[in-house]
């Protein structure tokens, strides 16, 4: 599952308040936990922390992980199904790669796309990465946002994580009840929106990115599900068409370094 947790701005004790944050979240990652901390100016300071669950690569995928020379750094949770063709893509252009797993090709595929990067990727994820060379930081969560993203944005104070209780850890973090929510969340049983039930927590949106400069974040969505119709085409079609897809989709949910399960529920939600 993995987890991570991070926020900007200089301060005392960062590594403690970091630790005390990824260890909130510690049953998302029980095998391996990392760190960094860099930046002695409040513009430009970043902290970053990870839980990770070992899938790909067990041995050579510890997070945060970085490029060659150390100027990006990434905080990854989820699976890029895609990521060996973007791997042989971005070895093409040059990029050298040290691991075999699938948060490299984040780190590579952000120096050589940018922030075009997410709508090359094909999986379940949330990411961050901090470019040390622009202090900038860019992110993004999967179309069907299937993997958490949660930022608390108050003023210059800007902090995120995979779940909203790590926030809990951090001294600057005003826990206040967004009393407009609740009649949404008593009838839906949940956020419909990008906002929570706390004030100036907010969730990432499925299909969108980020960026985060000099205290300013812009979210914007890099995807979107266009319908087409096609009523030309037989019922033989579309069978052979969706069977074509189940079996790809499958195939390439199986791609791990341990074993893989799956289950049906045989319910309503899986038929």
């Amino acid at each position: 599952m993995c987890g991570f947790v991070g926020f900007t701005g200089l301060r005392e004790q960062r590594e403690a308040i970091l630790h005390r944050m990824a260890d909130r979240i510690i049953h998302r990652g029980p095998d391996m936990e990392g760190y960094h901390i860099s930046g002695d100016d409040p513009r430009t300071a970043i902290a970053l922390g990870f839980r990770r669950l070992s899938i790909i690569d067990l041995a050579a995928g510890k997070q945060p992980m970085y490029n060659e020379d150390g100027t990006v750094v990434c905080v990854f949770n989820g699976e890029i199904y895609n990521f060996m063709d973007l791997r042989t893509e971005l070895q093409a252009k040059g990029h050298i790669f040290k691991t075999h797993c699938d948060t490299e090709v984040i780190i590579h595929g952000y120096e050589e796309y940018g922030t075009a990067l997410a709508a090359k990727l094909r999986g379940m994820f949330a990411f961050a990465v901090w470019d040390t060379k622009t202090n900038e930081m860019y992110g993004a969560r999967d179309i069907f946002g299937i993997k958490p993203f949660y930022y608390y944005k108050k003023g210059k104070e800007f902090m995120f994580g995979s779940e909203i209780k790590s926030f809990l850890s951090h001294p600057n973090f005003e826990k206040e009840l967004d009393e407009d929510m609740i009649p949404l969340y008593l009838s839906y049983e949940y956020s419909p929106d990008e906002r929570t039930i706390f004030k100036n927590v907010f969730k990432l949106p499925g299909a969108h990115c980020f960026t985060y400069k000099n205290g300013e974040l812009k979210v914007e969505r890099y995807y979107k599900i266009e319908y087409k119709i096609e009523d030309d085409k037989s019922l033989e079609y579309w069978e052979d068409a969706i069977t074509k897809e189940f079996t790809e989709s499958v195939s390439m949910h199986q791609i791990a370094d341990v074993e893989v399960g799956c289950f049906l529920s045989s319910g309503v939600d899986s038929s």
